[in-house]
């Protein structure tokens, strides 16, 4: 593994344990705080869920947080489901706001990444929003707002999206949910599955970056 993977994985861990030593210290949000609150609006739980998971490209709330959260409150299988719906709607929604502000965006001056990016997605939509959902390099909800004024058609947007999500959903929801069994077995396993997702990406951004023609500055 070279330096620079290593340092990058490194600083993962340290902003993990930071944004632990944080709740702990000055907010002690439990698990089971969190799992309440989502609990607490009953039937509607899984409703209201998706609903905010939709808006939350809008409100630049923190998708990890609301994808434990899923685990914790539903278990990893319901959590996946409802996570992949919503986080599905959001994207589509960011896709739509910004065809239907393209004119105006397009006029925009991007910087080298983003443009690049743009024309990528314009020359095989579907497989590169499919790659950048499964490795995800960049910014989830950017590649939403790049694909939506760029020439990428709607349903194959949709497709790759709701695809592409589904193994980094699963990774989150299963960390959650486990944490709530209590079984030590079950939360190494999902601490392993977790890294496994994390880790992969940055093992090979620099390959998959050169591959999409990507440079990093």
């Amino acid at each position: 593994m070279k330096k620079k993977t290593v340092i990058k994985f490194m600083l993962l861990i340290a902003i993990v344990s930071a944004l632990f030593w944080i709740n702990e210290t000055f907010l002690n949000i439990t698990p089971k705080a969190i799992q309440s609150w989502i609990l607490s609006f009953g039937f509607f739980a899984p409703i209201v869920y998706m609903f905010i998971y939709s808006i939350r490209p809008f409100v630049l709330f923190p998708a990890s947080v609301l994808s434990l959260a899923a685990g914790l409150a539903f278990g990893a299988l319901w959590g996946t489901i409802y996570t992949i719906i919503g986080a599905t709607i959001g994207a589509v929604l960011s896709f739509l706001v910004a065809a239907k502000l393209g004119h105006s965006i397009k006029n925009k001056e991007w910087d080298g990444r983003a443009k690049t990016i743009q024309i990528q997605l314009e020359k095989n939509g579907f497989f590169y929003v499919l790659l950048l959902r499964l490795i995800p390099l960049f910014n989830f909800d950017m590649i939403s707002y790049l694909a939506g004024i760029s020439k990428v058609r709607f349903i194959p947007f949709t497709v790759a999206t709701f695809i592409g999500i589904i193994p980094g959903t699963f990774a989150y929801n299963f960390l959650g949910s486990s944490f709530v069994e209590g079984n030590i077995l079950i939360i190494i396993t999902a601490v392993l599955v977790f890294l496994l997702i994390t880790v992969v990406p940055l093992i090979f951004s620099k390959t998959l970056r050169e591959k999409l023609g990507i440079t990093q500055k």
